[in-house]
């Protein structure tokens, strides 16, 4: 795949084939994105001229990936990517609801204001993950996570959600390898690395188990 992508909504078509209904929510999101950006730091200013590739193109592929789970907790949402676009690619569908964990009261007002904009199933908690997550123990089927922490510390948050049946998918850049390494010796992990169809040195890293690993001379 090329990396040069239009700065369109037609970045979209890298990804997976977009109804124009979404597309149309979609570019709310991302007029309000723009509007925003000049008063709270949602982003950072270099990538708004590649926003649809960069931001929303990337995000696309948490809900291509696993397009039948409905219920979702996307952690440290920030600006929304990527469970503000897996919320909007989800509007009408019923039973959905996309939970988006935002500790900054400003981006989270900001997540408010473009799920009731767009009529994305979206809500929006503004507190700490730590204290948000227990919560949603049982509650939903998917996780995610984009440009948060290193895998290890993923893994850490997830775990107590992650239920028979849970999946979680996280992007990883271009050290996905190293983090994928580290976190295997802490954890025993069910994992399935997808490339990236936006970032050609990008991973999805896709989850379906975890478990912890004993402490090394644990019982002896």
């Amino acid at each position: 795949m090329s990396p040069t992508l239009p700065e369109t909504d037609a970045a979209l078509d890298a990804v997976m084939p977009v109804p124009r209904e979404t597309r149309e929510r979609l570019a709310v999101y991302v007029a309000l994105l723009a509007k925003w950006q000049k008063s709270q730091n949602l982003v950072a200013p270099a990538t708004m001229p590649k926003v649809w590739s960069r931001h929303v193109a990337d995000s696309l592929q948490v809900h291509a990936a696993l397009p039948d789970i409905l219920r979702w907790a996307d952690i440290g949402s920030g600006a929304g990517f990527p469970g503000l676009v897996t919320a909007i690619c989800l509007a009408g569908r019923p039973g959905a609801i996309v939970h988006l964990v935002e500790s900054n009261k400003g981006k989270a007002a900001f997540l408010r204001t473009v799920a009731r904009e767009t009529g994305a199933p979206a809500e929006v908690h503004a507190d700490r993950i730590e204290t948000v997550l227990p919560g949603l123990a049982g509650a939903v089927e998917g996780l995610s996570a984009r440009a948060l922490a290193p895998l290890v510390e993923l893994c850490r948050m997830v775990h107590p959600l992650m239920r028979p049946g849970v999946r979680a998918l996280f992007h990883k850049g271009q050290d996905f390898a190293s983090e994928l390494a580290d976190a295997t010796q802490s954890w025993d992990l069910d994992v399935v690395e997808r490339p990236s169809r936006i970032d050609p040195a990008g991973r999805l890293i896709l989850i379906s188990g975890m478990s912890p690993k004993p402490l090394s001379g644990a019982g002896r």
